[in-house]
């Protein structure tokens, strides 16, 4: 695959909305962008934990392993379920201090079946050859660190713009909905690990 090629592909998949993309949404609405910035770089660093294990060591040993991905697959339903479950009784609020923390920002990337999909069918593997064919995914890897960055200012930016308002006016509401939005994100993904969609 062409890097231009990754990068369309990468970033179709990285705005797609889902767990950390939430918490990123979440935390522009109550937070703002400026106290929310740290979370980019977990978000950076929780797929790059999860994608450079897969490239450099288990993509030839995952396919052959099916139950392995399953497992990381129902592991990423229950984190999901969690963080849904810590919104919904306890609601983020715009006047609060804390809120999304980088280590459930980092945590809920690294349970991300995105990487999965990332570090196993869209980054090539490294080779064991030569120095090339280890060295291969690197620029793959900076490409999609950059994507990454950008895609979750956008994240923090939406939620900052569009989202603050309701976070301010009515709390509850703004935690139930967002909590919804990860209960059915975990649904999706445990009936595709199980086969039932």
């Amino acid at each position: 695959m062409s890097l231009s090629a990754f990068a369309f592909a990468v970033l179709l998949l990285l705005l797609t909305p889902g767990p950390t993309n939430t918490l990123l949404a979440v935390s522009g609405a109550t937070r703002g962008i400026k106290a929310s910035l740290p979370l980019i770089g977990a978000e950076c660093a929780g797929y790059l934990t999860a994608i450079v294990p897969l490239v450099f060591l288990a993509a030839p040993l995952l396919i052959d392993q099916p139950a392995a991905a399953l497992g990381i697959k129902l592991a990423s339903t229950l984190w999901v379920l969690l963080l849904a479950a810590r919104l919904w009784m306890r609601p983020p609020s715009a006047n609060a201090q804390g809120g999304t923390t980088v280590a459930a920002v980092y945590a809920t990337t690294v349970l991300n079946p995105k990487a999965l999909i990332i570090g196993l069918a869209l980054i090539p593997a490294a080779g064991r050859g030569s120095l090339d064919e280890l060295l291969q995914p690197l620029p793959y890897l900076a490409v999609f660190s950059l994507l990454v960055v950008i895609v979750a200012a956008c994240w923090l930016s939406a939620g900052a713009a569009i989202l603050r308002r309701l976070a301010t006016t009515n709390p509850l509401l703004f935690g139930r909905v967002a909590a919804s939005c990860l209960v059915a994100f975990a649904l999706s993904l445990a009936g595709r690990a199980i086969g039932w969609i």
